[in-house]
């Protein structure tokens, strides 16, 4: 795919709005477009997660996935998806079953968040990320005190579902060259253990736009 001139949402978290990046022009998203030449959106909001939050409250963080793909641009041409490690981080949301079909659970959120940007966007090619790693990948309570899986489970979830549903998936978790309990790679990449640094972001766009253009 030629990605000059093209409409590209970015659906997704802190990593997104551009937590780790020194300003707003170094995040992945504006590097993505300064190097494309592609007409970038940036629906990116810290703390977000894929599913809808049992416990409700006014927080942005409770602006999950599904709810925000309402605000996607109808005739964009790309949408790329890049979330969950805030389901397993402190999300409430039960990890579920491969099989569920509700947002009651992480597994059903990703199966509905799909759905919904292929009904309002038929004509775009979604492409999903899977999470970078994080220091705290390997815990099984998360930061709310809530039981949850390693983040390889959400990793491997949403690989499945995006691919009952023919999705690319870039594969972060395998090939991003980030692993932060490396101490090198985390003082050069992602310093506070989960945000990329201003040079992790421009590798990210990098491979994100090499990515496309094989689409």
């Amino acid at each position: 795919m030629e990605v000059s001139s093209k409409k590209v949402a970015f659906l997704g978290d802190s990593i997104t709005e551009g937590s780790g990046a020194s300003k707003v022009e170094n995040r992945y998203t504006d590097v993505f477009g300064r190097i494309s030449g592609a007409k970038v959106y940036n629906y990116g909001i810290s703390g977000t997660r894929i599913a809808p939050q049992h416990a409700k409250s006014d927080d942005r963080f409770d602006l999950d996935f599904i709810l925000r793909a309402d605000e996607i641009e109808k005739d964009a041409d790309v949408i790329v998806v890049f979330g969950g490690t805030n389901d397993f981080g402190h999300g409430d949301a039960p990890f579920g079953e491969l099989s569920d079909t509700t947002d009651e659970t992480f597994c059903g959120s990703l199966r509905v968040l799909y759905e919904k940007l292929i009904n309002r966007c038929p004509a775009a090619q979604i492409v999903v990320l899977t999470p970078l790693h994080r220091l705290s990948e390997n815990v099984t309570v998360n930061e709310r005190g809530i039981p949850c899986k390693p983040l390889k489970a959400y990793v491997d979830a949403i690989r499945t579902i995006a691919e009952y549903y023919s999705l690319p998936v870039l594969d972060l978790w395998s090939v991003s060259g980030f692993q932060p309990h490396v101490d090198v790679i985390r003082e050069k990449y992602m310093p506070d253990g989960l945000h990329p640094s201003d040079l992790g972001h421009a590798i990210l766009a990098r491979k994100i736009l090499n990515f496309i253009k094989t689409l």
